[in-house]
């Protein structure tokens, strides 16, 4: 039998409007009784296995347009949160975030530009002449005018979260390439005071490095950071 779950509408007048939708996992949590996702299996696995629901947050007006993206949205499987009047600032705790497009969007993004916290999906009502300069500004991973159809819906949900997902993982490829970096020049630094100090060739500067660092079982690095601070601490 599947299962009811709500989805709570924020509302700051009046009190909490729930949507429900059938959740049609089995009571058993067999993966293989589950709908396959637009996302993708290998998104949703983690290392138990199961699937995992993305939190959405739908920040548009609940007019025919806007409830057709929400039930649109749970049909793919996804937790929607509705969220009207915007907030100050765009909540950080969803995985995407569907917010609709205004003059004073981009000061409400709360994330560094080009370190998103929640791939972003800028909704264009189409009230307004398209601006471009405005959208490029929100730096979203994705735009979905109005009226929007079910294609475009999973289409734009599907890309923005992948789109996210791989700027992550180049961030964290910069960033360990960044540590690289700055360990050769330390090692390298490093080597050079041994060498000058103790008369090492640069083969035995970089051994004894090596050899401090595993029997410190500290990163050679840190090693290196140390020969630093103790030439600069006597000089």
């Amino acid at each position: 039998m599947s299962r009811m779950e709500t989805i709570g509408t924020d509302r700051p007048d009046g009190p909490t409007i729930g949507t429900s939708y059938a959740d049609q996992r089995s009571d058993s949590g067999s993966d293989a009784q589950r709908p396959s996702s637009p996302l993708g299996a290998s998104e949703h696995r983690r290392q138990s296995g199961r699937s995992t629901e993305l939190n959405v947050a739908v920040i548009v007006e609940r007019d025919d347009n806007g409830e057709f993206l929400i039930r649109e949205l749970q049909r793919q499987r996804v937790v929607v949160r509705h969220i009207w009047p915007p907030p100050a600032q765009l909540p950080l705790q969803h995985d995407v975030i569907f917010c609709l497009l205004s003059k004073d969007l981009p000061q409400r993004i709360p994330w560094v530009p080009g370190e998103p916290s929640s791939a972003l999906v800028v909704v264009d009502d189409g009230k307004e002449p398209l601006n471009l300069e405005l959208i490029h500004n929100c730096a979203g991973h994705g735009v979905l005018h109005y009226p929007a159809t079910s294609r475009m819906i999973q289409t734009v949900l599907m890309l923005s979260r992948e789109g996210f997902q791989y700027e992550r993982r180049l961030r964290g490829r910069i960033d360990k390439l960044d540590d690289s970096l700055r360990t050769t020049r330390l090692v390298e630094r490093a080597k050079s005071l041994l060498v000058r100090m103790k008369n090492m060739t640069d083969e035995e500067a970089y051994s004894f490095l090596r050899t401090r660092a595993m029997e410190k079982r500290v990163t050679i690095a840190i090693v290196a950071s140390t020969v630093i601070d103790s030439y600069e601490l006597l000089s």
